[in-house]
């Protein structure tokens, strides 16, 4: 990893919290795609609600942006692999 002249690297690990919020949306938006009829809407509060709400309403949407979101983290990542090489 490069370092700055007074030390303090450019690039750092995200921290623990991040990855773990980022990957349990991710497996909550991967669950409400692909297996919606499995998800407990009345034990989920207000998350369950609005849930419900999307997937009535606009699951093409949803359906899109899914991949959407994939195909940007992905990117962002190989992009990021290329200009760190």
């Amino acid at each position: 990893m490069a370092t700055t002249v007074g030390g303090a690297a450019f690039f750092q690990r995200a921290s623990l919290f991040w990855f773990t919020v980022i990957g349990l949306s991710f497996g909550y938006y991967t669950w409400v795609i692909f297996w919606p009829q499995s998800i407990p809407y009345q034990s989920l509060g207000p998350l369950g609600s609005f849930t419900r709400y999307l997937l009535d309403h606009h699951h093409t949407l949803l359906h899109n942006g899914y991949w959407l979101a994939w195909l940007i983290h992905v990117g962002e990542s190989l992009c990021a692999m290329i200009l760190c090489k």
